[in-house]
């Protein structure tokens, strides 16, 4: 079964983070993934066994560090073992690199691409 997409949301800039989350009980769990469902960046977010958050988010118009933000305000932290800051950092790189795209200007095929000044 295909999930439905956010109309707000643009399929081509639609970015997947998994992130494990300490520091929340359940009830503060079912708050931040409801929180984020009823967010208009985010696609989809969803608890996954073994304290896992999985979300889709509109890259276009949220990133990674304000998602950890929200975490962080409901009481909870990223873990922070070398993988998961490896993670992070690439989210990020992934991030800016996505809304330098949705901001680019499309050109023609048949035109030279513009050059930067």
């Amino acid at each position: 079964m295909t999930k439905a997409r956010k109309a707000t949301n643009q399929k081509q800039f639609l970015l997947r983070r998994r992130l494990t989350v300490e520091g929340l009980t359940e009830s503060q769990w079912e708050d931040v993934v409801q929180q984020l469902n009823h967010h208009s960046c985010v696609d989809h977010a969803e608890r996954k066994p073994g304290h896992r958050l999985l979300v889709s988010i509109d890259g276009s118009h949220f990133s990674t560090d304000r998602l950890m933000d929200l975490i962080r305000a409901r009481g909870g932290h990223v873990t922070g073992g070398w993988w998961q800051r490896r993670k992070i950092a690439w989210y990020r790189f992934t991030d800016d690199n996505v809304r330098a795209n949705a901001n680019l200007e499309p050109f023609c095929c048949s035109r030279i691409p513009p050059v930067k000044k």
